[in-house]
Order: C-alpha cells, then sequence, then structure tokens
C-alpha cells in the first residue's frame, strides 16, 4: 500500500540522516494525515494519488512563479520536492496511450461537440489519475471536439 511505502521510507531517510529527503516525505505524509482528518476517513490508494496530484500541481506552479522571479535557489527546492512526489505516482501514460483512450472515450459516450466535454473527461479522470496531467487531457479532448 502507498501509505505504508512513504512511512517506510520516512524511516529509511531518518536512519539514513537524508534531511531534505525527509523534510519532503513528511510534508507528503502531514498532507495525507490532514485529509484524513478533515474527512474522519483512511485514504485508499486512489484517493492518495489525489493528495500527491495536488501536491505535484502546487510545485509546477511555484516553480514557474519562482522561476519568474529569477529565484533559482527556490526553484531547485521545488524541483527536488517534485521529483520525490512523483516517486510516488503511477508510471505516466505515453500521448499515444491518452490520445487511444481519448478517442475511445468519445466514440463510447457518443460526445459530438464541446458541451459534452464533461462526459468525456468524466469518463477518463479514473483511468488517468496519476497518470496524465487532466488539464492537458482537458484541453486535448476540447481540441479533438472542437475540430
Amino acid at each position: 500500500m502507498l501509505k505504508q511505502r512513504i512511512l517506510d521510507d520516512i524511516k529509511l531517510a531518518m536512519k539514513a540522516g537524508d534531511k531534505p529527503r525527509l523534510a519532503t516525505l513528511r510534508l507528503i505524509s502531514a498532507a495525507i494525515k490532514q485529509r484524513e482528518v478533515d474527512e474522519r476517513i483512511e485514504l485508499d490508494d486512489s484517493q492518495m494519488l489525489t493528495v500527491l496530484e495536488k501536491m505535484v500541481k502546487q510545485r509546477r506552479e511555484s516553480i514557474a512563479q519562482y522561476e519568474k522571479a529569477a529565484r533559482t535557489d527556490l526553484v531547485d527546492q521545488e524541483q527536488f520536492e517534485l521529483g520525490i512526489i512523483q516517486a510516488y505516482m503511477p508510471e505516466p501514460m505515453s500521448a499515444d496511450e491518452i490520445a487511444a483512450l481519448i478517442d475511445e472515450a468519445i466514440a463510447s459516450s457518443g460526445a459530438a461537440s464541446i458541451k459534452d466535454m464533461g462526459k468525456v473527461v468524466g469518463m477518463l479522470k479514473p483511468k488517468m489519475q496519476g497518470r496524465a496531467d487532466m488539464a492537458q487531457v482537458s484541453a486535448l479532448v476540447k481540441q479533438k471536439l472542437a475540430g
């Protein structure tokens, strides 16, 4: 289970004295625990991926902002954290896999225009969770339905 893997990696980082890695792993663990406490549930792997996706998105947005501000020290820190977080994500899908799933979802939903975009993206999200950037997927769906 993903949660146990993260906890085990925290212990390994503590034993190794790897403070930067440990700090990032603790951020991940804290985000998971926060959601569990807020919702009074224990997260399964799918829900944990949602938390990790959110963290990845936050890091990417921060990197873009820090690059604009020419803060390479902060960019490096965010990229380091991003790398650790992504290690817990499933293997990303290839562009061909994404295109095939989009075509399949459009065909099976009978989508004919951009009005049907929500239905198509709704079908794709569970299949692609953690394996594709849903903002990019939405843009591709919109492009296919518009064209």
